[in-house]
């Protein structure tokens, strides 16, 4: 293992260790790092998604995506509905899971404190025979020093219904970029799933473009996650595309 591999899963492991582990499995979410920031009166239009490429049969080929719409009502309130929740396993046909609903709030005034500060709060019905409701919810961080930006989230989910005990379960997520310029934010990125026992990181790259003629911005996303332990995937490809306007 690289040298550069050991000091990542290192920092995904010190991540990992804030809290009590517990998790469940991959979603599209979990590749995903959410800001704190909500401008009133923007709507967003989103698709994200994942997939793994692995050497093992059961793990190659597993991917999911999600189609959002949001809203910001408020400077500090944004909704946001997953019209379409999609997930495919390795070896099977892909099908629509449920349906989300999804809220970021907006804490402090950005630049006036230390770092600017979020909160996520969530709930997932699921249509699956299989699979239950959850919330999800958590503090979301970021800390802009010049050029660069760090964002931090620790997001706690819980499945909810009759039946289910008080058992939390977590995931972590980092993102460092560096703006060389608006439209071209390289970076790195972390994901912790401490009871899978699953942690990665790699390279991204983020950038925005304002849209000609228009109020709006293109917004993208492109990287690739290597697993840093057995348990996960060898590379988790990620891709997230954004159209935002007033």
């Amino acid at each position: 293992m690289s040298s550069l591999s050991t000091t990542l899963r290192a920092f995904a492991l010190v991540l990992a260790s804030a809290l009590p582990a517990a998790f469940q499995s991959a979603r599209a979410n979990d590749f995903v790092v959410y800001t704190p920031y909500v401008y009133q009166s923007q709507t967003e239009l989103e698709v994200r998604g994942y997939r793994f490429s692995d050497s093992r049969p059961d793990i190659h080929g597993e991917q999911g995506a999600e189609l959002s719409v949001a809203h910001a009502f408020t400077s500090w309130w944004k909704p946001e509905l997953y019209l379409v929740n999609y997930e495919r396993e390795p070896g099977a046909g892909g099908q629509t899971t449920g349906y989300e609903f999804e809220n970021t709030f907006q804490i402090t005034t950005p630049g006036e404190h230390w770092a600017d500060v979020g909160f996520l709060a969530a709930y997932e019905h699921s249509t699956l025979s299989d699979e239950h409701d959850e919330v999800e919810f958590g503090p979301l961080i970021t800390k802009t020093i010049g050029r660069f930006t760090h964002t931090f989230n620790a997001i706690f989910e819980k499945e909810v219904g009759t039946g289910f005990g008080g058992r939390y379960e977590h995931r972590y997520a980092y993102s460092g970029t560096y703006a060389v310029s608006k439209a071209f934010q390289p970076g790195i990125e972390v994901f912790a799933r401490p009871s899978d026992d699953a942690y990665h990181a790699g390279p991204v790259v983020n950038g925005e473009w304002h849209v000609p003629g228009t109020t709006g911005n293109l917004e993208y996303r492109f990287g690739v996650a290597f697993g840093l332990n057995r348990n996960a995937a060898d590379r988790t490809w990620m891709a997230q595309l954004e159209y935002e306007f007033f």
